[in-house]
């Protein structure tokens, strides 16, 4: 079925120490993300339906509380385990339930995320009971080494921090643990050692960070090595102290796998492969990714203008910004997964003069949207928003549908919201972007491939030169759709005798990639009844409304259907909004 693989492979002796220190689900293991647990989806019960996984009517390829008693939260986006570890503590300690363990587990990827840092202040700050195993497995971008303004070192400060632990100190065995261990018990029992064990630990080990934050902090400790975890969990779950304890693991992505291990990051997520050689299997090649030739038209218009740059928040493979790097390394930025401070950090660009391009999901541009409304909109910066994989994605299920984006972003002021029909117009569309300075715009795209020429002559209507895609897009008038298909088609030759009668003409609006199937749509009607005229028209822009264009189309059709990739509150309301002016 594909999946998350290494991340995976990484954690299957860890989840087997948790699952056999702790009592689920009495006590809560939760974790980050969750693209780490089907190692723990196997343990609880799931093994027969991995046939299934991320398939229509089978398990979902994360953490689901619907799915199971044993999946504590729900998750898909980052940086949210710590914050509901501790919620789940101070509720047990609140309701005075015998057995308070609450374990967070999260990547070296996903504590970059700022609000990690603000649930671990809380903690220490409240004594929350908790502890959290940090996963570091030296991968936190995806892919991690993407040429950028950073260098190809992984994009966090705190990766290089933990990093440094491990040079400065062999990994601890359990026998160094019980040395310091007597620190989380009464300060009676501890004895006169306890200051200097302070001093030498922070001196010997830079644990300070986590300890400064009110963490006890252990390891580094091998993930891989049960013999040595299973005692030093035990011992800290039977820890009587409230103090809450960092547990840092260092392991290896995709671990007991050689193709994994090699390729941890292309192996990240996968389609189907060959267990024997590691080799994906996938369909045969066809168009670019809408990704690939956003990422193209974008340096295209950045080896005419200096002043555009690329951001992306941990995923410059998802983005195209690893496509943009390789061709403009330092002008490409990586800030990790901070989503918040991408969207800040491009309007600070904004005020001193660069084109930032933001570029980040549709689905994560969510994490980032006070930021949109407080420093983008209300101050109206040029600041380019791009939505990759705005729509239905697949697999990955509903954490990552970019369903919500023309609904949450069309009521913010000063937005530009455009979405291209196809390849060409994705191209066009970067294009009007990058020249575009009097206020931000935002531009969505889905997952998916580009038509292909042919299907663009036959199928839109296009009249290509030498029958080949433009490589260079065109600056469009902002808020101006277009008619893209007449009633009866593209035939001029032919006598149109289709909805002769304002009752018989039906208008299509599209926004967006749907249009193809909006195409295919008023073809099939039209061959099912000889009288109906159906025109399909292109919207391209939700704001502003081209409203000529919808003027136009209510006074010569009887019918008019808006057809778009998302939820209610988007396209459809805003034309149903202004008709009813």
């Amino acid at each position: 079925t594909g999946g998350h693989l290494s991340s995976s492979l990484g954690v299957n002796e860890l989840t087997v120490a948790l699952h056999h220190v702790f009592d689920m689900p009495e006590d809560d293991i939760i974790w980050d993300v969750s693209h780490q647990c089907y190692p723990h989806k196997i343990l609880t019960g799931r093994k027969e339906r991995m046939s299934g996984l991320r398939q229509s009517g089978g398990i979902s390829g994360f953490c689901k509380r619907k799915e199971s008693k044993y999946d504590s939260f729900g998750a898909g986006h980052s940086s949210t385990s710590i914050s509901a570890a501790q919620g789940m503590s101070v509720a047990k300690s609140m309701l005075n339930k015998r057995r308070n363990n609450c374990i967070a587990v999260i990547g070296d990827g996903a504590i970059t995320g700022g609000m990690a840092y603000e649930a671990m202040n809380s903690a220490g700050y409240l004594r929350s009971r908790m502890i959290v195993v940090l996963n570091d497995n030296g991968q936190v971008s995806l892919p991690t080494g993407t040429p950028s303004a950073g260098g190809t070192v992984p994009a966090s400060q705190l990766s290089t921090y933990t990093s440094n632990l491990l040079v400065s100190q062999p990994f601890q065995d359990f026998r160094s643990f019980a040395k310091n261990f007597n620190r989380l018990f009464p300060e009676e029992i501890q004895g006169l050692n306890k200051r200097i064990d302070e001093y030498a630990r922070g001196i010997v080990s830079g644990g300070t960070l986590f300890e400064e934050l009110g963490f006890y902090y252990v390891g580094p400790v091998d993930g891989h090595d049960l013999e040595n975890l299973v005692p030093i969990l035990e011992r800290l779950r039977d820890s009587p102290d409230n103090k809450p304890v960092l547990l840092h693991l260092k392991t290896v992505k995709g671990y007991g796998y050689p193709p994994a291990e090699a390729a941890s990051d292309k192996m990240h997520g996968v389609a189907k492969f060959n267990l024997g050689t590691g080799v994906q299997i996938k369909g045969k090649g066809g168009e670019p990714s809408l990704t690939s030739i956003f990422a193209n038209a974008l340096i295209d218009s950045a080896t005419e203008d200096r002043s555009i740059v690329g951001i992306t928040a941990a995923m410059p493979g998802g983005t195209g910004m690893d496509i943009f790097g390789r061709r403009f390394p330092k002008r490409t930025f990586d800030v990790g997964i901070a989503e918040q401070h991408a969207v800040t950090m491009a309007a600070g660009m904004a005020c001193e003069g660069l084109k930032p391009f933001c570029c980040i999901y549709s689905t994560f541009m969510q994490r980032g949207y006070d930021q949109v409304v407080h420093d983008v909109a209300i101050q109206n910066l040029p600041v380019r928003m791009m939505l990759d994989r705005a729509g239905l994605v697949g697999n990955d299920g509903p954490t990552h549908h970019g369903c919500y984006d023309l609904a949450y972003l069309g009521c913010i002021p000063n937005l530009t919201i455009m979405a291209p029909s196809d390849e060409i117009e994705l191209k066009n569309m970067v294009t009007t972007c990058a020249g575009y300075d009097d206020g931000p715009t935002v531009l969505r795209y889905p997952r998916g491939t580009g038509y292909g020429a042919k299907t663009l002559q036959k199928l839109f209507g296009y009249q290509l030169k030498n029958g080949e895609i433009p490589s260079k897009g065109e600056v469009l008038p902002i808020g101006k759709g277009r008619i893209v298909r007449p009633a009866g088609g593209f035939d001029e030759d032919q006598i149109n005798t289709r909805g002769m009668e304002r009752k018989d003409r039906v208008a299509i609006l599209s926004f967006g990639t749907r249009l193809h199937e909006s195409l295919k749509a008023a073809n099939e009607i039209e061959k099912q009844d000889s009288s109906l005229g159906v025109t399909v028209a292109d919207a391209r822009f939700m704001k502003p409304l081209d409203v000529d264009l919808i003027r136009e189309l209510a006074d010569d059709h009887s019918v008019i259907i808006t057809i778009e990739e998302g939820s209610i509150g988007g396209f459809g309301d805003h034309v149903l909004h202004f008709l009813t002016l």
